[in-house]
């Protein structure tokens, strides 16, 4: 029924397009969007990306194709955020509407399910949300990601523990970690990230647990965590996991010297949990106080002044990164000279510039190895950046004070 209902929404939206519109010079996008489901709230954060860029590039002209002047459209469905309903959605949007360019989806799950469907018909996809590893040692040719992998989130959190704690007179060698991870490819690897880098470090990983699926209760977790007092919990869940962590941890008064996670902007941490939220570091792919800047947002501050006209919330690095993947095929498009999907391939293969997002340049497997990932700490309501120190516009607030001191 809701397969249906999916379809149903698409038609009554005037959303089934051929890839290129003699009658209006259109050249359409296609995307399969979490509208639904777990990831529901990150979907709307990567459509709304990817529309305020279309709507930008659109008042600016369009784009210019071998001396023509097209407009960029966007075809969605709503995946329902299942890997198996992505695939699907994949093939029709290449088979039965006829787009020869695709937008990624929301998470590293959903991308892996649609990366094979369009590496078969060779149409280029370019993602913003999918940072898994795993996905960049297939060996696709049509599959280009312009964020910064999982695997490197939470690197900057185990650093700055580890300086913290020389910081404070202590050998990193003592510093006890504990993690709870959902069990999807993105907070697997990086888990698997986490894991790595503490034992680098000397420290030792005390709790290893996974999120329950329905990240609905860590409680046993938290529990773990009172008795075993690690100095470091990180913690990966996408937005849902982040708002139940943030909750069970206030309400259990659980306490550790530094708090770390994923998604804590996307899932609005500071608005839902106030003081609460504290002293919680938040990897991200981005900020607005960044130094990017290009020829159709303007700076990362200009970009976060759009969204904030457009939709009002403060954005969250995912309408950023999915703003920017809208960028990329604007511009392949013009140095293609051409709308040939090989050729747009090999146009996005040879990106080299910067965004407001940040630097783009992709690797033979896809990856963007221009852009490095920031850590930001919740200070005084606010997201200040405190990592790495090259980008850092304030000092990290360690170690958290106890409960009955905040």
């Amino acid at each position: 029924m809701l397969a249906r209902v999916a379809v149903l929404i698409t038609v009554c939206l005037g959303l089934a397009a051929p890839a290129v519109n003699a009658a209006d010079d259109t050249i359409t996008l296609g995307a399969a969007v979490s509208l639904t489901g777990k990831y529901s709230i990150n979907g709307k954060y990567t459509r709304d990306g990817y529309d305020l860029a279309v709507k930008r590039i659109n008042e600016m002209g369009g784009v210019t194709v071998d001396g023509k002047q097209y407009k960029l459209k966007i075809n969605y469905y709503d995946d329902e955020s299942t890997p198996a309903r992505a695939a699907q959605l994949a093939e029709r949007l290449i088979s039965q509407d006829g787009v020869k360019f695709v937008l990624g989806p929301y998470s590293s799950g959903l991308t892996k399910a649609m990366a094979p469907v369009t590496e078969r018909y060779k149409v280029p996809m370019v993602e913003a949300n999918g940072a898994s590893r795993s996905l960049f040692g297939k060996g696709y040719q049509y599959l280009f990601a312009v964020l910064s992998t999982s695997d490197q989130y939470l690197q900057s959190a185990v650093s700055l523990m580890a300086e913290q704690a020389k910081a404070h007179g202590r050998d990193p060698g003592s510093v006890k970690v504990a993690g709870t991870f959902q069990n999807d490819p993105f907070s697997q690897d990086i888990r698997a990230g986490v894991m790595h880098d503490a034992k680098q470090a000397g420290m030792q990983m005390v709790i290893d647990d996974q999120l329950p699926p329905n990240l609905d209760d860590m409680s046993a977790t938290l529990t773990k965590v009172k008795a075993l007092k690690p100095d470091l919990l990180t913690v990966s869940g996408h937005a849902k996991g982040a708002i139940l962590a943030i909750r069970q941890i206030s309400e259990m008064k659980v306490h550790v010297n530094m708090l770390a996670m994923t998604h804590c902007d996307s899932a609005q941490i500071i608005k839902k949990f106030g003081k609460d939220a504290e002293y919680t570091l938040c990897a991200s792919q981005w900020d607005r106080s960044l130094a990017y800047h290009d020829d159709v947002f303007g700076s990362a501050d200009d970009f976060a002044k759009a969204v904030e006209k457009a939709y009002d919330y403060e954005p969250p690095y995912q309408v950023a990164e999915s703003a920017a993947a809208v960028i990329v095929y604007a511009k392949a498009f013009e140095r293609a000279g051409s709308l040939d999907p090989q050729k747009v391939r090999d146009a996005i293969a040879a990106t080299d510039m910067q965004t407001f997002y940040g630097n783009i340049d992709f690797d033979d497997t896809g990856k963007n190895t221009a852009k490095p990932m920031v850590l930001y700490q919740v200070q005084d309501g606010k997201y200040v950046v405190v990592a790495p120190s090259k980008w850092a516009s304030a000092k990290v607030r360690y170690p958290i004070p106890p409960w009955s001191e905040r």
